[in-house]
This record gives C-alpha cells, sequence and structure tokens, in this order.
C-alpha cells in the first residue's frame, strides 16, 4: 500500500486524465522512434567513402542504435 501524503491526488483519482495523455504521448513516442530507426537504416545503407563524408564511422552508428539501458534497438 503506498503512503499518500495530504495534498496528493490518489493514483485512482488521476488515471483519467492520465490516460487521456498517455495516447497522444504513446503516439508520438513510436512517431519518434520510427523517424530514428529510418535515419539509421538510411545510414547503414551508405557505403564507407559516403559516411566519411559526414564524417562518422560504422562505429559510430554502432553507437547510436544502443538504447539507453544497454539493449540494442530490435531491427539490428
Amino acid at each position: 500500500m503506498a503512503l499518500s501524503l495530504p495534498g496528493e491526488r490518489s493514483v485512482a483519482a488521476a488515471s483519467p486524465a492520465n490516460i487521456l495523455r498517455m495516447i497522444p504521448a504513446w503516439f508520438a513516442r513510436q512517431k519518434a522512434a520510427r523517424a530514428r530507426r529510418l535515419a539509421l537504416q538510411r545510414l547503414l545503407d551508405m557505403d564507407p567513402a559516403q559516411l566519411r563524408d559526414l564524417g562518422i564511422s560504422r562505429s559510430d552508428i554502432a553507437d547510436a542504435m544502443q538504447v539507453g539501458n544497454g539493449r540494442t534497438l530490435p531491427w539490428c
């Protein structure tokens, strides 16, 4: 059981408002993740000379594909 301070709303009271905010936030996260995947895939499709022109290497791309918790993106 969680301790609730007198000035705080309960979790149940906050749920409907949170759900209405969560749906657009979820779509925004999905859109951003898709854009990131597409950008990284386009970089992977480039040859080494093109990457060198951009000042990056394949290892830089691999580093960018790392997710914050240490996992890689599922399509890698």
